[in-house]
């Protein structure tokens, strides 16, 4: 990404300053609407395999078929997700089941809008959640590279956020493709600040400083820790710069990451086994690859919604409600599947045929929030919701 005057202004303060280590919130998005059904078996209902007599995990002590990783004997993880057992087994992994947000549209654009906004247009209330995390923080623990959006445009979480950048690659923030141009430019740049007035200039010289880090970052060689491998796909790349970030201690303290591509109307599992495999191992090696570094670090997995409860006729599944939320970290009180189970029976089931809503995912957004990143303000991070927290962390 080439320096602009627009990119210029999104940052203000000299990240070569000696800050305390913070926590790092590290957000991930399955844009499509992840099914959460497949991803944690309920297998002890029964009525799972009626209404997937195709698609169905099988129980873990089956004999044939494809069957699920027992978690506690009343939930299972879809095999392509295996690498997650080791955290869930050393207890830094937690699943929550039967969430998702009141959004009753099941529409991927309203749907992953309200989530990212975390509240309704209707209120009036402008910025995404993250922003408004930052928004009621004070001023001077501002840092340029306290929030980073993975990828080419910044999500809707980030969107009025006091300071947020998007980043695709370190290879492509740079001002130029060779020493010499990033020279000449830089110098250019900064005789253009010495007569600029006092705000651009000071934006300016640290936007430089910033461009100056990831320079240093781009160019030294990173090999991950512990012999992580991170998936070879732009997921896992993003959490390999996401942890190149936290481990720098450059002051991140939020990331968002998408994995798209869930929108499994057709052949389902044919579509989302390769991409239960990426977020998978992509969660296993930035786990491995962070090492003391999660102690101070908390991963939250989300969807827009979950799928219905019942196969279609094109061996895969419409979209639904609730769906299934994921929260690592060195904090976490993992092992464990915490949910209300409203369960899978005819009278059980919400409108046409879907899991039921029972925990509303900004009470996992906001105990994250106030338990790791020290908000006390939640009712204007999620205005108009009364959270309830869920006992994630000790």
């Amino acid at each position: 990404m080439l320096l602009t005057r627009r990119n210029l202004l999104r940052v203000v303060f000299d990240v070569n300053a000696v800050r305390p280590q913070k926590d790092t919130l590290v957000c991930v998005f399955l844009r499509g609407g992840a099914d959460g059904l497949s991803m944690v078996v309920p297998f002890e209902e029964k009525a799972y395999y009626r209404l997937r007599p195709s698609l169905g995990i099988a129980r873990p002590d089956q004999t044939s078929g494809t069957k699920g990783i027992n978690l506690d004997g009343k939930f299972a993880l879809n095999p392509k997700l295996a690498p997650l057992k080791e955290l869930w087994d050393e207890k830094t992994l937690a699943i929550v089941h039967a969430a998702g947000s009141d959004d009753q549209t099941r529409s991927h654009f309203e749907a992953q809008d309200l989530m990212e906004r975390a509240t309704a247009l209707e209120t009036g209330v402008s910025g995404g959640w993250l922003a408004r995390h930052f928004q009621a923080q004070p001023a001077g623990d501002r840092t340029p590279l306290m929030a980073v959006g993975l990828g080419p445009s910044l999500p809707e979480s980030l969107r009025g956020a006091p300071v947020a950048m998007a980043l695709e690659s370190f290879d492509e923030f740079h001002l130029g493709r060779n020493a010499t141009s990033q020279a000449a430019l830089a110098a250019a740049l900064d005789r253009l600040y010495g007569t600029a007035d006092a705000d651009l200039a000071r934006s300016g010289r640290q936007s430089l400083s910033v461009l100056d880090t990831l320079e240093k970052m781009r160019q030294q060689a990173y090999t991950p820790a512990a012999g992580a491998t991170y998936p070879d796909s732009d997921f896992g790349r993003s959490l390999l710069s996401v942890a190149r970030l936290i481990k720098a201690g450059v002051g991140l303290e939020a990331a968002t990451v998408d994995l798209g591509g869930w929108d499994s109307h057709f052949g389902q599992a044919l579509l989302i086994d390769r991409l239960q495999e990426d977020l998978a191992g992509g969660l296993a090696a930035f786990r491995k690859d962070l090492g003391p570094a999660l102690d101070r670090t908390t991963v939250v997995v989300m969807t827009e919604f979950g799928r219905r409860a019942y196969e279609n006729t094109a061996y895969g599944t419409d979209h639904g409600r609730a769906g299934v939320m994921f929260v690592l970290g060195g904090a976490v009180k993992g092992g464990r599947v915490v949910a209300d189970w409203p369960g899978l029976e005819e009278g059980q089931l919400e409108g046409p045929g879907d899991l039921k809503v029972t925990t509303d995912y900004r009470d996992v957004l906001a105990e994250i929030l106030a338990k790791r990143s020290g908000q006390t303000q939640l009712e204007k991070v999620f205005p108009g919701h009364e959270v309830k927290f869920r006992g994630l962390f000790a």
